[in-house]
């Protein structure tokens, strides 16, 4: 089994911002996910390079905030721009069922480094 690792360094909007903006402007949500999409991007750009992953995988995200303010559900909605912004570079051929077998989320805290730790396993 292969696996990688993608840091995002920092933290992406969660659901509350996300729905809080949608019901407002449907548009301004859309500015939001393109811009979490970017972030997400350029690291899988600058630390995966030209890889392309064409078998199915198992993705394990562990999720460091800096406090505990927000709820891990809410924390874990990002998966959604992480996993579109993936398949948008080439490093995922879709983000469907036979491409995604499952995923698994872990919480921790860190004040001075808060980031995103994306683990992909190839299912082989």
């Amino acid at each position: 089994m292969r696996e990688y690792k993608l840091i995002i360094p920092g933290l992406l909007p969660g659901l509350n911002e996300y729905s809080t903006l949608e019901r407002r402007n449907r548009y301004e949500a859309a500015t939001m996910k393109r811009q979490a999409e970017c972030v997400v991007m350029a690291e899988a750009r600058r630390q995966l390079r030209s890889l392309r992953i064409t078998n199915p995988v198992a993705m394990d995200y562990h999720w460091i905030e800096r406090n505990r303010k927000r709820d891990k559900d809410n924390i874990a909605f990002a998966k959604k721009f992480i996993q579109d912004a993936l398949v948008k570079v080439g490093v995922l051929k879709n983000d469907g069922w036979k491409e995604i077998k499952g995923f698994c989320d872990d919480f921790a805290v860190d004040k001075e480094k808060p980031r995103i730790e994306v683990e992909i396993q190839e299912v082989i």
